[in-house]
C-alpha cells in the first residue's frame, strides 16, 4: 500500500483521536482501564516514531526545518512528561478524566499545526517516492519502539533509537500483562 508521509502521520493522529474517544465513552467505563493502555501504546509509539523519521526529515529537506523539529521535540517531551503523569492514573481518580481532557487539548493543538503547516512543507520538498518510504519507515519503527512514555530517554538519534531499543522489550514484556480492549 503506497501512501505519503503525510497520510502515515494523519492515520496516526486519528487512531490515537479514537483511543482517547473510547476512554472518554461513558458507556464503555467498565473498559476504561483497557482502552487507556490502547491510548498510551498508540500514543507513546507515534511521539517516538516522529522523533525518528519524521523530525530528521523535517531538519534536512525543510527551510527552518531545524527550528521546526527542535519545537516538536519540545512539544513532545511536554506530552511525555503529561503522559508519564497520566500513565500512573487509575480511571477512578478523580484526575482521570481531566488530565486525558488536558492531554488531548494538547495533542490535537500540536496535530493541526502538523497536518496543516509542517507536513505540506515536508512533502513539497520531498518526491513520491521518498514520502512513501518515509511512510514505511515510520509503521516498521514501531515495531520496535517503547509503549510507554519516558520523557527522560532522549529524544534525537542516535541516542534515541538506542535507548528506544533496549527500552522497548521491557515495554512489551510488561504489556503481556495490562489488560486490553477486546476485539468485536
Amino acid at each position: 500500500m503506497k501512501s505519503t508521509i503525510t497520510d502515515a502521520i494523519k492515520e496516526d493522529h486519528r487512531t490515537v483521536e479514537a483511543c482517547y474517544l473510547y476512554v472518554i465513552d461513558e458507556s464503555k467505563r467498565h473498559q476504561r482501564a483497557r482502552f487507556k493502555n490502547l491510548f498510551i501504546w498508540e500514543l507513546s509509539r507515534n511521539l517516538v516514531s516522529k522523533e525518528l523519521v519524521v523530525y530528521p526529515a523535517l531538519e534536512k529537506k525543510v527551510q527552518g526545518g531545524t527550528f521546526l523539529a527542535n519545537k516538536d521535540r519540545e512539544e513532545n517531551h511536554a506530552t511525555k512528561e503529561d503522559l508519564k503523569a497520566f500513565q500512573n492514573l487509575s480511571p477512578s481518580d478523580p484526575k482521570f478524566i481531566p488530565a486525558i481532557n488536558d492531554l488531548m487539548a494538547h495533542l490535537r493543538t500540536h496535530y493541526v499545526d502538523e497536518e496543516m503547516n509542517q507536513l505540506p512543507q515536508l512533502e513539497e520538498a520531498l518526491s513520491k517516492k521518498d514520502s512513501d518510504h518515509l511512510a514505511k519507515l515510520l509503521r516498521w519503527s514501531k515495531v520496535f519502539l517503547p509503549t510507554r512514555a519516558h520523557p527522560a530517554a532522549p529524544s534525537k538519534p542516535p541516542m534515541e533509537t538506542a535507548v528506544g531499543l533496549v527500552t522497548a522489550p521491557f515495554d512489551q514484556v510488561a504489556d503481556l500483562f495490562r489488560k486490553w480492549p477486546h476485539h468485536g
